[in-house]
């Protein structure tokens, strides 16, 4: 930890070490607070926040910034995708086609209209209309990756030198609001429909809270870390590949893929160094998912530096209210009954309640938590992650010139 003019720079090893911190003092808090274990807040989420607002009272208080290394952040992303790459199967994917097709028509009509509103409230708060673009689909539903990516181009196109502060504040305070609005979506709509999760499936990330525990020895843990290397391994190959084409993907998106490929091409009974089948669907595989997303999403939240977005905190958050509003209505109105008014619909809908003005770790998190304490729907954790890991970029590339074009 180096503190060089008035900044904190917290290294690799400590940020995770923190993180893990944080993941423990959101367990305590979602033990101790009843409202937040009943709405199936995430842990990650309610210690990430907590940390995150300590920090920016510190800055108040001493005008001291902290900054942290997220590169090992980053390396667990490409960990739980892998795990869901690994749990897919053909059979799977061939289930989940029709509402793997209709979800992912709802998100890209979803963008559209997210668009539409931020730039709508942006004109009626008397701000320049790309001020609600970037407070649109670039920020929210793209999240902090396509604001970077995008801001400095829509800065220069509109001659706008706080394209980059807006995108990044509206990404920021989007992720916040899409971590707590999944789990209460979730409880509702369980509760008002009477749904019930399937009794024998497996749990994708983690264990059910009101369930024995499975017992997981070290070369448990260890046949399934070896998979993931192997899947991550060939994941980077392919993302070579692709790359060579012009396709840039994320590398976490190649691992997926690299996950479902070996899964389904290699058959259960090939010989392998272990000794053991393929650990698919195997506890210690869930076990690393959870840890994977939990210490990610810790450490995102908890390095928000929620101070340098107050000159910019009023109208976006008008913008995000609207935003909030018309998200919790596609979910409740559109994407609710178009699923099927099942079970697996209301984990789907706590996952596009994360979607919507998060992120794709957002979303399995909010699902990971409502799986865990009223049972899994693993076709929610094979599509919402198809939809929002690599359709969604796909999608975004193509609206956002779109609109730049229509309002310049």
């Amino acid at each position: 930890m180096n503190y060089i003019d008035g900044v904190f720079h917290i290294e690799s090893f400590l940020a995770v070490t923190l993180g893990i911190i944080v993941l423990f003092l959101g367990r305590r808090l979602t033990s101790a607070i009843r409202l937040l274990k009943e709405f199936s807040i995430p842990e990650p989420v309610s210690g990430g926040i907590l940390v995150s607002i300590s920090f920016a009272i510190l800055h108040a208080l001493t005008d001291i910034d902290i900054s942290f290394d997220l590169a090992t952040r980053d390396l667990l992303l490409v960990y739980f995708f892998t795990t869901i790459g690994i749990n897919a199967s053909i059979s799977d994917l061939f289930k989940g086609g029709k509402p793997l097709i209709i979800l992912l028509c709802i998100t890209i009509g979803y963008m559209l209209i997210q668009n539409l509103t931020g730039i709508g409230i942006a004109i009626a708060l008397d701000q320049p209309p790309v001020f609600g673009l970037l407070s649109g689909s670039v920020s929210l539903i793209g999240g902090h990756g396509t604001a970077i990516a995008w801001a400095p181009k829509i800065g220069e196109a509109f001659d706008l030198d706080t394209a980059m502060e807006i995108g990044m504040a509206s990404a920021t305070f989007g992720l916040i609001l899409a971590s707590i609005m999944g789990g209460p979506i979730a409880k509702y709509l369980i509760n008002k429909h009477k749904l019930q999760a399937s009794s024998n499936e497996q749990m994708d990330v983690g264990t059910q809270s009101n369930k024995p525990q499975p017992s997981i020895n070290a070369y448990d843990f260890l046949d399934a870390m070896l998979a993931i290397h192997v899947c991550i391994i060939l994941g980077a190959i392919l993302n070579e590949v692709v790359s060579h084409f012009g396709l840039q993907l994320p590398l976490f998106v190649s691992c997926l893929f690299a996950g479902i490929l070996i899964s389904n091409l290699i058959p259960a009974s090939y010989p392998r160094i272990t000794g053991t089948r393929w650990p698919a669907r195997k506890p210690a595989i869930a076990l690393i998912a959870d840890l994977a997303l939990g210490a990610f999403l810790a450490m995102s939240l908890m390095s928000m530096q929620l101070w340098t977005f107050i000159d910019l905190a009023g109208p976006i958050f008008i913008i995000l209210t609207a935003q909030f509003i018309v998200a919790v209505c596609v979910t409740v109105f559109i994407v609710f009954p178009l699923m099927g008014k099942t079970y697996d619909a209301a984990v789907v809908c706590a996952g596009f309640g994360g979607i919507s003005l998060g992120s794709t770790p957002t979303a399995m998190a909010n699902m990971s938590a409502v799986a865990q304490k009223y049972g899994n729907s693993h076709q929610a954790f094979i599509i919402v992650p198809l939809v929002c890991a690599f359709f969604i970029d796909l999608a975004n590339a193509l609206i956002i010139p779109y609109f730049i074009q229509l309002i310049g």
